[in-house]
This record gives C-alpha cells, structure tokens and sequence, in this order.
C-alpha cells in the first residue's frame, strides 16, 4: 500500500467532524510558519473535501464571523508559544466555536446559527449584527460562571485538548471573555483613535494616555486590548514604550516598571517577537530583501528600547529582549554562513544598523543627555542634517 493509500485509508476512518477539525488545526499551524513532514498531502485531501472552491485557507461561516467580529481588530497569526499580551490568536477561533456550539451552549448555538442564516439570506446585515451581539452577551453570561470555577476551568481546557492542540487556546477564550464584556467601550476607544500616528510624541503621548485614562477607570483588566488597538496605529513598535517612559520620574527601568502603563514595554517586545517570526518566514522562503527590511527594523525597534531605558540590560526585559536578540542572530548567521567568507551578504552589512552612523551616535547621545542638551534629539540632528 503506498503513502496516499495508507493516508486515505487512516482519513476515511475518522468522522467529518473530525476531519473538519484536523483541516483547521492543520491551517493553523501552516499558518503559525510550523513544519509538519507529510502534511501537504493531509492538507490537499481534506481540502479537496471541505473546501469546493479550492480556497487554501479557513474562511469563517457567517454566524461565527459576525460572533467574533469584535475580536477582529486584535487577532494575529503566531505560534501558541508567542506571547501577544492584548491579542489574540486567530487560529484559536475555530476550536472555540466548536466547543461553544457542541459543549457550552449547543442549543442556544444552533438557534443562534438557524437566525444568522436566514438574516444574512434575507441581507439583513443590521439585524445579523443585532442577533450576535445578543449571543455575545450569553456566552459571556456562561463563561463568568464556567471559568470562575476550578472545576469548570478544567472541563473546559480538557474540552478545548479535544478541537485543538494548541496552548493558547484557553487562555484565548478567557480574552475572548473579556474583550466581549467590553466590546462598547473599546469600540469607542478605537474610534477615538486617529487613524495612524507618524511620531508619537509628547502631545500625542499626552492625548493619548487622558483616552487611556479614562477607559482604564472603568474597564483596567481590559486595558491591553485598548493598548493593542493603539499600538496597531504607531509606525512603529518601539513608540508605545512612550507612554510608560513619559510617566516615569527618570528613565531608570524601576521607575518606567512602577508607571500605570509599564505592560506597553512587554507588548512592544511581543512586536519584535512578531518581526523575528516574520524574518525566519522570510528567509525560509528565500525572500532575503524582504528579510533585509524587516532586520532594519528590528534593529531600530532594539536601538530605540536601549536609548530610552537606562538600567534594561539588568531588567526583566532587558532579559527578553537579549534572547530576542540571540535568537535572531542565529537565523541571520545561519543565513549568512550558506555563503563563502569572502562572498558578502546583505543580512551580514553593518549598514543595516543605521545607528553606527554619526547621526545615530549623536541622536543616542542626545537621548542619554537630553536633559542637559538643549532641543534633545531634534537638536543632534540639526547639527548633522
């Protein structure tokens, strides 16, 4: 019997449901960057039977899109073990569906699943939306009582052990929990929001942290998502460490720990963890300018944390950030020693780490001193510019 034969044989003796679960936690791990060896021809099966259109990637029915739409403006796409303070990972949404409609409230689901139907038949979007958001409210009625239990909390992980291997989908569905029991309040936070923000500074930092503020007095165990809202409008990562260096009496690393707003250096470091996944995906397909971009930035996102913070090297994110840091030298190294020693490399440049220039030396400087140098860093670069 061949490898395809042998395959189909072990397919055909699993349920469709189970087959339609295998196909989603296979799409989530494609996904997520993970190598499974044999998995393509799985894929191409179960595809094949689930998927008519020959689409490669999961699409969400209409009842349990319009459920999680609140969820939409903070899900990502990484590995269980990634940390995503305020976020949460798309391909845990399928394995929470399942246990919602077949273990939490399966006939409340059906009845929910019957209404989105004949609403979006009847292109009644609005009334759709109506009928979500009072589903939303009694799963969230339910989930208060199941998970505030020790026994309920288990029941639920062994529940979820079943539609997916993933570590994160537990501590998912209690996100989930708390984003949906603030789904108006961050919805008026994210339209508040401008658009983009260019340069985060002191003015913005200062109408910024009074939004903060103000959601924060009514809704603080929610307050990652409004900063993970925010911090998908900021050109770059680093900025959001603004808005607990700002605070901060000096710029020592106890003093921006002790700050309300302290967590926006962890979530900056998830970012950079989001730029490493990125640049190992990037050069696993060969696609090294790409990779080159994303190591610029890596690099300036890692230059912009050190200047800012004095003592991180000896904090607990000065530890994460060097492994951060080590870990993306390996993936660079290994790129680079695929070339002979006197073939170059564009990954191995020193020109990537654009503060070895004087301008940069001075901009550092400049951020070491700024107190006692007039115009801070935007005086440096007068000088050089």
């Amino acid at each position: 019997m061949t490898l395809a034969d042998r395959i189909q044989d072990y397919l055909r003796r699993l349920t469709p449901r189970t087959r339609s679960c295998l196909l989603t936690e296979l799409d989530r791990l494609e996904a997520c960057g993970a190598e499974i060896e044999g998995a393509a021809t799985v894929l191409a099966k179960l595809r094949a039977e689930f998927r008519k259109d020959g689409s490669t990637t999961s699409r969400a029915g209409n009842p349990s899109r319009f459920f999680f739409a609140p969820l939409e403006p903070i899900l990502v796409d990484n590995a269980p073990e990634h940390a995503n303070a305020g976020r949460i990972q798309r391909g845990s949404l399928a394995a929470i569906w399942e246990w919602i409609s077949q273990d939490l409230l399966p006939t409340m689901a059906r009845d929910y699943v019957k209404e989105i139907n004949e609403l979006v038949a009847a292109d009644k979007q609005r009334e759709a939306r109506t009928a979500a958001t009072a589903f939303q409210t009694k799963v969230v009625r339910y989930l208060e009582t199941t998970l505030n239990s020790t026994d309920g909390a288990d029941q639920t992980r062994a529940k979820l052990a079943i539609y997916t291997a993933s570590r994160a989908a537990y501590d998912d569905l209690t996100k989930m929990r708390s984003v949906l029991r603030a789904r108006e309040a961050l919805a008026k936070f994210d339209e508040a929001l401008p658009a983009s923000i260019g340069e985060f500074d002191d003015a913005q930092v200062g109408k910024i942290t009074k939004l903060l503020d103000a959601f924060r007095s009514s809704h603080g165990e929610e307050i990652y998502f409004a900063l993970a809202l925010l911090a998908k409008r900021l050109r770059s990562p680093w900025q959001l460490i603004r808005l607990a260096t700002k605070a901060a009496p000096s710029k020592k690393a106890a003093d921006i720990a002790a700050t309300p707003y302290a967590i926006a250096v962890s979530m900056a470091l998830d970012r950079l963890d989001d730029k490493r996944s990125a640049l190992r995906i990037a050069l696993k397909n060969t696609r090294i300018m790409v990779a080159r971009d994303i190591l610029t930035e890596i690099y300036d996102n890692e230059y912009a944390m050190r200047v800012r913070i004095d003592g991180l090297d000896e904090s607990e994110w000065g530890e994460r950030l060097e492994q951060l840091m080590n870990a993306i030298t390996v993936l660079v190294e290994t790129e680079v020693s695929r070339f002979p020693d006197k073939v170059g490399h564009v990954l191995g440049s020193r020109n990537l780490r654009k503060h070895h220039s004087l301008a940069g030396r001075l901009t550092y400087l400049a951020w070491k001193g700024r107190d006692a140098v007039s115009g801070g860093v935007s005086y440096c670069r007068k000088l050089v510019g």
